[in-house]
């Protein structure tokens, strides 16, 4: 079961990085789109949701910047969000995968909840492959516990 639901995870961060022709935003943000919505894309991206070890609530305090990316991504209504859930280096591939898939739906379902169009989020679990800081011990841990936001549409 623990394997179907990896190849699933798999198979999802396959396809999302298939779809439509839109402009992204991963590339240099660029001189083609407003000044106010590079901001907002800054804004969306810069932030991310920490997580304490083997959790996946939301803490009280991410909830106010929660609210500021919800309502930056409701009013430019072509903007794409994909969450990326991720843990640190202990634990199985496959037990971190599921971890940070619950993490990224964490946030998606947070969002949602402020009144976010799901149709502009995408949730994806990175499990431990993407460590925003290397190294073992808490404080690098502790940094790689996280939601990162990424604007893949605008």
């Amino acid at each position: 079961m623990k394997r179907y639901a990896l190849i699933f995870t798999l198979v999802m961060a396959i396809t999302a990085g298939f779809g439509c022709a839109k402009k992204s935003a991963d590339a240099a943000y660029g001189d083609d789109i407003s000044p106010e919505l590079n901001a907002a894309i800054q804004q969306i991206t810069d932030a991310r949701v920490y997580f304490a070890f083997n959790k996946f609530d939301i803490k009280s305090e991410y909830k106010e910047m929660l609210k500021g990316k919800a309502d930056l991504i409701k009013r430019y209504s072509t903007i794409r969000v994909r969450i990326e859930g991720n843990c640190d280096e202990r634990g199985t591939q496959e037990y971190n995968l599921a971890l940070g898939e619950r993490r990224a739906r964490a946030a998606y379902e947070h969002l949602v909840t402020l009144g976010v169009n799901p149709g502009q989020l995408e949730a994806i679990s990175y499990g431990k492959e993407n460590p925003a800081v290397q190294g073992s011990g808490e404080s690098a841990w502790s940094k790689n516990r996280r939601d990162d936001f990424r604007v893949v549409a605008h």
